[in-house]
């Protein structure tokens, strides 16, 4: 943990005043704080009295895309889904008001359990454990999906209809904020997605970026996931477009060779579901229709690349909290590729 006055995006004095009147007797007494590393967009902080943990989640600092990195979105999501299926933190406390730490953030319950993002990492629980912490990956997003939005009070989180038209707009609007050089094909990939959307299936709540590395999992409880974290771009709408995003990551990583800088090449790891075993899995456990997912793949893709874009446009301009950002804008001719090929069939 750092002293107080080094904690960058986080004045831990400011923290401790905001939740005496806001969460009094939730973590008393004086606090530490650090960086969890791996987050390449929300900063996430650890902090403890000595006794207690907690996690405080608020924007990444300097340029922020807009609409992006939503705290009371996060927020308000894992509030709702606390009591179903799908696993989630205990909600502590929101603050709105900027003037506190210099950004929206809020503090929740910190989960146990490990985010698995390096082969390496899952090579040690072996190939029969590898796959049943996938297995239980693919049958958390269909739980997700199974949620009826209107009964835990999420009714107003998104607009279904023309869903996948916005996303196309919105992720084109985004690659313009952070245009700084130019990337070979992108705007190919945008025409295409944009001249070819689908009708929307049954809409559902949405994740937004589901992956191994964004659920937490106990390896000293049966490898259940604990929890799924990072919510900043959920919102309701096809369910298949979380699918294609975890199949996204799966095809970039089994494509790269080892230790290739991509943001998680776990699914290399042996045992590790086929993307043909993920499909099968998610289709047989939602009974949802999964036989086209090539404009959905092509989207999955050219949301990475803006993401991506994003990330290196802060890293560029040297407002990236953390390690581990050097090799970002490198990954993004890749994933247009990737998007270049699943909406060509």
């Amino acid at each position: 943990m750092t002293a107080p006055d080094v904690v960058q995006g986080l004045d831990l004095e400011a923290l401790r005043t905001w939740l005496d009147a806001e969460a009094p007797g939730e973590i008393p007494g004086a606090l530490s704080a650090s960086l969890i590393t791996g987050g390449k967009s929300n900063l996430t902080y650890a902090v403890t009295n000595g006794e207690r943990d907690v996690i405080v989640r608020r924007p990444p600092l300097g340029h922020v895309l807009a609409t992006a990195h939503d705290m009371g979105r996060e927020h308000r999501v894992m509030a709702a889904l606390a009591g179903t299926a799908v696993p989630v933190p205990r909600m502590i406390a929101e603050c709105t008001d900027e003037s506190v730490i210099g950004a929206k953030f809020y503090v929740m319950e910190r989960m146990s359990g490990t985010a698995f993002q390096r082969a390496k990492d899952l090579e040690v629980i072996g190939p029969e454990r590898t796959r049943a912490v996938t297995e239980r990956l693919v049958d958390t997003l269909a739980d997700l999906h199974a949620v009826d939005y209107e009964a835990v009070g999420l009714g107003d989180f998104g607009r279904p209809d023309g869903y996948l038209t916005r996303q196309v707009a919105r992720w084109k609007k985004q690659l313009d904020s952070s245009r700084s050089r130019e990337i070979e094909g992108i705007d190919e990939l945008a025409d295409r997605l944009t001249n070819s959307v689908p009708a929307t299936s049954e809409s559902t709540i949405v994740h937004g970026d589901y992956r191994l590395d964004n659920v937490l999992v106990d390896t000293e409880d049966g490898d259940r996931i604990t929890t799924v974290l990072d919510w900043e771009m959920s919102t309701l709408g096809d369910p298949l477009t979380d699918v294609a995003v975890m199949l996204a990551y799966q095809h970039l990583a089994l494509s790269a060779g080892p230790s290739s800088g991509q943001v998680t090449d776990a699914p290399q790891a042996p045992g590790y579901l086929s993307p043909d075993e993920v499909v099968e899995r998610y289709a047989a456990r939602s009974g949802r229709d999964v036989s086209e997912l090539g404009f959905h793949l092509g989207l999955a893709y050219f949301k990475l690349a803006v993401i991506l874009e994003g990330i290196h446009f802060r890293h560029a301009a040297g407002q990236t909290v953390g390690s581990g950002f050097d090799g970002i804008g490198a990954m993004i001719d890749p994933l247009v590729q990737h998007g270049l090929h699943a909406t060509s069939k």
